[in-house]
C-alpha cells in the first residue's frame, strides 16, 4: 500500500514539476516578446513625388526608382522577420510593402491595409503643385519654400505639425482637407490596432509603411517633441520600439539601405 501511495506522490509531483516548467517557459517567452519592435517606412519614390505634385488621398504610381528603392530595402530587412505587416489602401503604400516583403528570407504575414496609415487628405489641393498649397504657409510664417524644403524644420518648430495640417484645411479652396484632429483620431486609432494585432500575436517585429506627412503625426502622437521636422526620405526607415505600454524612438528617417 506503502509503495502505491510513494508512487502516486512521485508521479504528482512529477506532473506539478512539469506544469511549473511549462509555466516558467510561458513566462520567459512572454518576458522574450514583451518588447515590440516597429519599422515605420515612407513609400518608395512615386510619379507625383518626381512631378512635385501635391499627393495624400491622390496616388500614382510607383516610378523605376520607387521600386528599386523598395527592393533595395527589402534586401536590408531581409534578414528581419516580420510577424505582422501594414500599409493603407493607397497603392504606392500597398505596392512598397508587398516589394519589401518578396525579399525577405523567412515565411511572411498577410499585408493588413488600415485607412489611419493613409496621409493627409490635402482636398482641393491634390494633384497641384507642391508650391500652391505650401508657398502661402511659409510665406505667412516668414520663411522660404526652396526644392530642398531647407526651412521646412523651422516651420515646424514654429508652428508645429497641427498649425500646418490646419493651415492646409483652412487655406484649402474646396474646404475638403482634413483637419488635424482628423488626423490624429485615424492615427491613433491604426496605432491601438497595431498594439492589439502584437500583443495577440505575440508578435517581436512589425512593418508599417506610410507616408511622408503621416508618418511625422503617429510620432507626434506616441512620442510628442521627438519629431524636430526632419524630412523622411522615400523608404526611410523610422524605428520605434514598444514596452510596459510606452514607445521609445530609436531612428529616425534611416536611408542607409537605400543609399548608392
Amino acid at each position: 500500500m506503502k509503495k502505491v501511495f510513494l508512487g502516486l506522490f512521485v508521479g504528482l509531483l512529477g506532473l506539478s514539476l512539469t506544469a511549473c516548467g511549462a509555466e516558467n517557459n510561458k513566462s520567459e517567452a512572454k518576458e522574450k516578446n514583451d518588447e515590440v519592435t516597429i519599422y515605420l517606412i515612407r513609400h518608395g519614390k512615386t510619379f507625383f513625388n518626381t512631378t512635385d505634385q501635391v499627393q495624400g488621398f491622390a496616388d500614382s504610381p510607383l516610378t523605376d526608382v520607387g521600386i528599386s528603392q523598395a527592393e533595395k530595402l527589402g534586401e536590408g530587412l531581409k534578414d528581419i522577420k516580420f510577424d505582422l505587416a501594414y500599409s493603407s489602401e493607397l497603392g504606392r503604400q500597398r505596392n512598397t510593402a508587398k516589394l519589401i516583403l518578396s525579399k525577405s528570407e523567412h515565411k511572411t504575414p498577410e499585408l493588413l491595409e488600415h485607412d489611419g496609415f493613409k496621409e493627409w487628405n490635402y482636398g482641393g489641393y491634390e494633384g497641384k503643385t507642391n508650391g500652391e498649397m505650401w508657398e502661402p504657409i511659409f510665406e505667412k510664417n516668414g520663411l522660404k519654400l526652396d526644392e530642398n524644403w531647407s526651412d521646412y524644420e523651422k516651420l515646424v518648430e514654429k508652428i508645429g505639425d497641427a498649425g500646418i495640417a490646419n493651415a492646409i484645411a483652412e487655406n484649402d479652396p474646396l474646404k475638403a482637407a482634413e483637419t488635424y484632429d482628423e488626423i490624429t483620431t485615424r492615427g491613433q486609432a491604426a496605432m491601438d490596432q497595431v498594439i492589439k494585432d502584437a500583443k495577440k500575436k505575440n508578435a517581436e517585429n512589425v512593418m508599417i509603411v506610410s507616408s511622408g506627412s503621416m508618418i511625422p503625426t503617429i510620432l507626434e502622437l506616441i512620442v510628442p517633441e521627438e519629431y524636430q521636422g526632419e524630412v523622411l526620405d522615400n523608404c526611410s526607415v523610422t524605428i520605434l520600439k514598444y514596452k510596459d505600454n510606452k514607445y521609445s524612438l530609436d531612428v529616425i528617417g534611416d536611408t542607409q539601405y537605400i543609399e548608392e
